[in-house]
């Protein structure tokens, strides 16, 4: 079929998609018998959409259209389409007559057009270069087609995943869209048969493809249907968790999954603190970002990173995660709707391989406490992160050295519970950030001051005030002091920069560096 290049420019951009084109892609679907993607469907649908607008020119549905040309005369309620302006339409609203006596008698027409204003031309005007106006080529609609979905895919897809959601008979795996009034019937029987495969792969993590051997559907059925339906059976029950990243998909029994991936860990719960972003200057807001806090809010305008080095920050160390800032998400397999992504974690140096979880909405990836004990890291050692070689693998590094003795802020807990530092040699194993080291030689006495948290205010006073002991200088840096209060509170930068900004109880010394006003202290 060949169509006249006659649809506006910006036709595409944001176009409606109505519940004709739904309907017709519920039919596609059908006679394929296979699930598709938004973006999978976007050809379809544009193909459609030419051949609908196409059909309707031909049977005189769009009212009148007529072309304008200068010299011809037209009426109200003319409907006319301008080729100049890529092929804008409009309404004329209204006729004058025009004062010109160059060119002698001509009308002028107000035309309200179709996106929005109203724009005048001249009519009745026999000398104008408009009045020749280039012949329109016409092309395949395929042709047109493609070239609209390379210069609109993703904006029609996004349409369409709108569309669709609002659709209760539309059902969604993975990215994939199918009627459900098509798939395959999936009993509790076929159910509780996943969930024993599940069992005896002991929490490993298995492709529907293998489970479909064990659960054994009806014959004869499409393969890619059965198991599309078989996902969204396992989806709809509450034993079962999808945690493969974006294109596999893969089921776990949520009970077998670690506590830590269930819920989030004690030391990374963050009970919200109202502060004021306004009162961060440039220097406090180029320390958040260096700090790759998974807490901070994301930076539209960073650009995504190559790799990541962390320095471990106590509540990560103690959970046995890495944090997942913004800019570095890209690092790590994430999914199109699983807020839990299984993938494996690879050592660097050693080839070590172990099974690793993100979890996508606080942030967080876990599977790395044995790890972290097995290169004796503590509060402040580097860990570097980048792509791994193979997809769904992640290269983690220790910045390990051989084991010697230094000089490093150490924390004890006195027998009142309080916080005591102190200038200590201790084993270093690793490279460390020096404002975020701090030896913790025993983690449980610090577990009641995460059970009974004191006010935020009161607790940076008491942090600062004890850190400030073994500084000659009496001051502290807000970088040690945010590594130092995450020991009993899990913290944003932000919160912290914020109060040391406008509580009068903090001085600002310089370069970030704050100590106590005595008379308020």
């Amino acid at each position: 079929m060949f169509i006249a290049k006659s649809l506006p420019k910006d036709y595409w951009k944001a176009p409606q998609v109505t519940t004709q084109d739904v309907e017709y892609l519920h039919t596609y679907l059908f006679e394929r018998e296979t699930p598709l993607t938004s973006q999978e469907l976007v050809g379809a649908f544009v193909q459609h959409r030419i051949q609908s607008e196409a059909e309707a020119d031909d049977a005189g549905k769009v009212a009148e259209l007529k072309t304008y040309l200068p010299r011809e005369k037209y009426g109200p309620g003319d409907v006319l389409v301008f080729p100049a302006l890529d092929s804008r339409r409009g309404t004329v609203s209204a006729i004058r007559k025009g004062v010109n006596p160059a060119v002698g008698d001509f009308d002028v027409i107000s035309v309200t057009m179709f996106d929005g204003g109203d724009r005048q031309f001249a009519a009745g005007l026999e000398n104008h270069r408009l009045n020749n106006p280039p012949e329109e080529t016409a092309e395949p609609a395929e042709s047109l087609a493609d070239e609209t979905v390379r210069l609109h895919g993703s904006q029609i897809a996004a349409e369409l995943e709108q569309a669709f959601k609002s659709d209760a008979s539309l059902v969604q795996i993975a990215g994939r869209w199918f009627p459900r009034s098509l798939l395959v019937g999936v009993n509790v029987g076929h159910l509780n048969l996943a969930e024993a495969a599940l069992d005896m792969a002991g929490g490993e993590p298995l492709p529907t493809a293998s489970l479909l051997k064990d659960v054994a559907l009806p014959e004869g059925e499409n393969p890619k249907l059965a198991e599309f339906s078989l996902n969204l059976a396992l989806q709809e029950d509450e034993r079962f968790d999808e945690v493969g990243p974006a294109g596999e998909i893969l089921w776990c029994l949520r009970r077998l999954e670690p506590d830590s991936v269930r819920a989030v860990p004690i030391w990374l719960r963050y009970a919200p603190l109202e502060h004021d972003r306004s009162a961060l200057t440039a220097e406090m807001l180029v320390l958040e970002g260096q700090l790759n806090d998974e807490l901070s809010p994301s930076n539209a305008a960073s650009e995504e990173a190559a790799s990541l080095t962390v320095a471990l920050i106590y509540p990560h160390l103690r959970a046995g995660t890495l944090p997942v800032p913004a800019r570095a998400r890209n690092l790590f397999p994430t999914a199109y709707e699983s807020p839990r992504v299984r993938f494996t974690l690879v050592d660097g140096k050693t080839g070590q391989k172990m099974p690793g979880w993100v979890v996508r909405k606080e942030g967080y990836v876990y599977g790395l406490r044995e790890w972290f004990k097995a290169h004796a890291l503590m509060p402040g050692s580097l860990v570097d992160v980048r792509h791994g070689l193979r997809p769904g693998e992640v290269i983690v590094e220790a910045r390990t050295q051989r084991a010697s003795k230094d000089w490093v802020r150490t924390l004890m807990i006195g027998a009142d519970g309080g916080m005591v530092f102190a200038m200590l040699k201790q084993p270093i194993t690793a490279e460390f950030n020096d404002r975020m080291a701090i030896h913790v030689p025993d983690f449980k006495p610090l577990d009641p001051l995460w059970e009974k948290p004191r006010p935020f205010e009161e607790q940076v006073v008491n942090v600062l005030r004890e850190m400030t002991k073994v500084n000659a200088q009496g001051h502290v840096h807000a970088q040690e002091l945010y590594a130092a209060v995450n020991l009993v509170r899990r913290v944003p930068p932000a919160p912290l920069l914020a109060l040391l900004g406008e509580s009068p109880r903090f001085k600002h010394v310089g370069d970030l560096h704050y100590r106590l006003e005595e008379a308020q202290a």
